[in-house]
This record gives structure tokens, C-alpha cells and sequence, in this order.
């Protein structure tokens, strides 16, 4: 169970190493502030569990079998992806004025960040599917299904909020250059642009 466990554990940082839409949402949320970007972690990580429960349950075979429940869950996650790039390309332009006030930064209700994370979670179908395909290979022979991939789920999520917890960290670290109206414009711009180019990804492929 031990070697299983760290080949899980390994496996888990290379997901979390993959960059993703989750892992652009968490800096651009960071660079608001450390708690927005945690709750923003928190966020994705308990819907991180959810497909994990539901994988374990069986259900996500029902998203795979299903062609129009699939492309329905496609589309909505990729209108998700699109609003979230908008947002980040306005709040750039008119991002001078948030300068202002350092304060602005952190007056994001906590609620907000963290539906963000789930929301952006919940609306990819390919995180339902890899949750499918990635959780049953490693519950040991023997071991009972069901409560095994609970499990195993759960220690996805918490170490995941450690990895991503690094990242809200590292952008922290990074305030005194970040907070330069050039800089953050540019990193806003940045974000928004690729969550926007991975919104009309998922819209277009098949």
C-alpha cells in the first residue's frame, strides 16, 4: 500500500504539474491577493474530490456514453473558460485604478474566488473522464473499490492544495515586482489571454 501510495503521490505532481486552466484561474487570482488565490485553490480541489466520488460511484461512465451530455458539458465549460479570459483582459485595461489602492486587491469576497475554482472545475468534462481513467490504477488488488478511490480522491485533493498553495505562495513572494502597474497589467493580460485561447479550444475540438 506504502509503494502505492508514492506512485500515486508522484503521478498526482505530474497532473498538478501540467499547466491547465485551473493552474492560470489560481495565479491570476493570486496575483489579487494570497486569500483569493487559496480560496481559489480550495475551490478547485473540492471539485477535484467531487469527480473523484462520482469516478468512484461509477457516473462519469454516463458522461462518457452520452455524446450530447458530454458536448453539453464541453460548450458550458467552454463559455466558463471565455468569461473568465474576458474578465481577466477588462480587469487589465482598467486595472490602474485598482493601483490605486492596495486594499483593492483583497476586497474580492472569499465566495467568489472560491466558486471560481469549482465552477472552472465542475464545467471541464476531461476532468470527469481523467478522474475515471486515473483513480482506479492505483487501488491495490483486493482492496474494496468503492471506498479505496474515496480515498484515494481525497488524498488528490489535499495534495493538490499543497502544490497550488507553492504557486499562491510564490506570487506573494513576488509582490514588490508584481504590484508595478506595468507588470501586473501584462501578467493579467497574459492569464486572460490563454484562459480565452483554452475556452475557444474546448469549444472547437471534438
Amino acid at each position: 500500500m506504502l509503494s502505492t501510495l508514492l506512485a500515486f503521490l508522484g503521478a498526482c505532481t505530474l497532473v498538478a504539474a501540467s499547466p491547465g486552466p485551473s493552474t492560470m484561474l489560481i495565479i491570476r487570482q493570486s496575483l489579487r491577493s494570497r486569500r483569493a488565490g487559496f480560496l481559489t485553490v480550495l475551490g478547485n480541489e473540492t471539485g477535484v474530490f467531487i469527480w473523484g466520488v462520482v469516478a468512484a460511484l461509477g457516473l462519469t461512465a454516463l458522461l462518457m456514453a452520452s455524446r450530447l451530455a458530454y458536448d453539453i458539458m464541453r460548450i458550458a465549460g467552454a463559455v466558463t473558460l471565455v468569461a473568465f479570459g474576458v474578465k481577466a483582459l477588462l480587469d487589465a485595461r482598467r486595472g490602474h485604478r485598482e493601483e490605486d489602492d492596495e486594499e483593492a486587491t483583497s476586497v474580492r469576497p472569499g465566495w467568489t474566488s472560491y466558486r471560481s475554482g469549482l465552477l472552472l472545475n465542475l464545467a471541464n468534462p476531461k476532468a470527469a473522464v481523467f478522474a475515471m481513467s486515473f483513480l482506479p490504477q492505483f487501488v491495490p488488488s483486493g482492496a474494496p473499490h468503492l471506498p479505496t478511490m474515496i480515498a484515494l480522491a481525497a488524498v488528490w485533493a489535499i495534495f493538490e492544495v499543497g502544490y497550488y498553495g507553492l504557486y499562491v505562495w510564490f506570487v506573494g513572494r513576488l509582490k514588490t515586482v508584481i504590484s508595478r502597474a506595468g507588470v501586473r497589467r501584462r501578467l493579467e493580460q497574459v492569464s486572460g489571454g490563454v484562459l480565452l485561447l483554452l475556452g475557444v479550444r474546448m469549444a472547437l475540438e471534438g
